[in-house]
């Protein structure tokens, strides 16, 4: 009888359980999905979030009304399920309801874009871009929406984070990536639909923090040479960005990612391609999405006696070159004071971040979109003559004769060269060396560049041979 009684007791509270938890539990939802947000258009995009055990979800998509999914929440209180979207549109309002309901409110569809990387992106009007207080009056753009990251480090991956989506007004738009946002803008303008941002950007970060640690430690070239300084305004340590500040949106359906970082590994620029091709496959594979990553190759910068940062824009060039979707723009010219590592002019990187999204993502024809880069050579007795990829007309001088080059015999001793454009090609010699075998272009960390594309573009810094 006891033993009976006892049972009673047991089920009784198990029952009491259930039905308080039924009560008392409502639906919750990561922080990315908010009043105000952007999903990807013309896709099927992930949502996910909490709520009973066992319990049935319905998800009610206002683009249609008629399309409700269901979902049931696992063992470990979470659900997630697919939502076919249209084209761009809004605002739609998305119902969700469970044992609880809530609604999203203010949804847009349109294109959605990851903005991460050190200061260059971070950088907002507060901190100082040039032209930044009109240009911030301007940005009263509510098709523009915008996500910011908290600065957060975690040694574990997160399920959620602590912000949410804002609707782009001039308030909102110093606060934020001003990269990001003169990217989005121009997106917006060109494609005439909502653009949503999320900026994960963390000034001083190197690439190991933004990619999870144990990509990191299974490859022995990448562990034996990561990042090994620690300062106090930063994390180092691989994977605690990530964990944090990607981990937490994945796998939110994105159109791409833009990414503007470099300037902290000069030191270890040895392995900074394989780095950026491993943070590239890592997040592909977490968000189960092949998308395009654009990169701005860093600018010129006084680094000191020591500086590298040359070696790191050969490692971005060959990141484009050896990795599938991704492209590089070149800025060189765009720096103000080479003894500031942050170039103000915010405005044109994010325009041309914006140009080669629109021609290579979605097949606009954008007037120039691409830097000339080096191709090959061909020795032609004592000079040598230099071939570029991506010139359609010419290139051209800002000064009667191209200043920036160097050539260099069997000795490898570079000297000043003469260089002459013709066409599409330039021909380098010196009189001092009568068989060249090498040449370089604003291969230092501080020389601006002198030729470009009749286009208006920079020619990307190179060296024709490694030693």
């Amino acid at each position: 009888m006891k033993i009976i009684f006892h049972k009673l007791i047991v089920m009784s509270m198990l029952l009491y359980v259930f039905f308080v938890s039924s009560a008392f539990a409502t639906i919750t939802l990561p922080s990315v999905f908010s009043d105000n947000m952007v999903l990807q258009q013309n896709s099927e995009v992930d949502i996910w979030g909490w709520s009973n055990a066992g319990e049935t979800i319905k998800i009610i998509p206002g683009w249609n009304l008629t399309d409700t999914i269901k979902v049931k929440v696992d063992n470990m209180a979470k659900w997630s399920a697919r939502l076919k979207t249209i084209g761009a549109g809004g605002p739609y309002n998305i119902q969700i309801i469970g044992g609880s309901q809530l609604e999203l409110k203010n949804v847009m569809l349109g294109e959605v874009w990851i903005c991460s990387g050190q200061s260059n992106m971070e950088w907002s009007v507060n901190m100082g871009v040039e032209n930044g207080e009109e240009l911030a009056a301007q940005a009263n753009n509510p098709n523009i929406r915008i996500f910011n990251m908290p600065k957060i480090g975690a040694i574990y991956p997160q399920q959620n984070c602590n912000t949410n989506w804002v609707i782009c007004t001039p308030e909102t738009m110093r606060q934020t990536s001003a990269v990001g946002y003169f990217f989005a803008n121009e997106l917006q303008q060109k494609l005439d639909v909502p653009v949503g941002i999320i900026v994960a950007a963390w000034g001083g970060t190197p690439a190991e923090v933004w990619i999870e640690k144990s990509r990191i430690e299974k490859n022995l070239e990448l562990k034996n040479a990561k990042y090994a300084l620690n300062y106090d305004w930063w994390p180092s340590e691989p994977g605690v960005l990530f964990n944090s500040m990607i981990a937490p949106v994945v796998p939110f359906g994105i159109a791409g990612v833009i990414w503007y970082q470099g300037e902290s590994n000069v030191g270890n620029y040895q392995v900074y391609g394989l780095l950026m091709k491993t943070l590239i496959d890592n997040w592909r594979s977490n968000f189960k999405n092949d998308f395009p990553f654009y990169f701005v190759q860093i600018a010129p910068y006084n680094y000191g006696d020591d500086g590298t940062s040359e070696y790191v824009r050969e490692q971005q060039a060959l990141v484009e070159k050896n990795v599938p979707k991704t492209g590089m723009i070149v800025i060189s010219d765009l720096v103000d004071n080479i003894n500031n590592i942050h170039p103000r002019n915010k405005l044109d990187v994010g325009i041309r971040l914006a140009n080669f999204a629109l021609t290579k993502t979605y097949g606009k024809k954008v007037y120039a979109f691409q830097s000339p880069q080096y191709q090959s050579m061909r020795i032609e007795k004592n000079k040598i003559r230099l071939m570029f990829n991506h010139v359609p007309t010419g290139l051209k001088s800002v000064g009667k004769t191209p200043m920036r080059f160097l050539i260099a015999g069997s000795d490898n001793n570079f000297v000043p060269a003469t260089a002459k454009i013709e066409g599409k090609t330039i021909l380098v010699y010196a009189k001092q060396i009568k068989n060249p075998i090498s040449v370089r272009y604003c291969f230092d960390d501080v020389s601006l560049p002198d030729v470009f594309s009749n286009e208006g573009l920079p020619l990307a810094p190179f060296r024709t041979h490694n030693p």
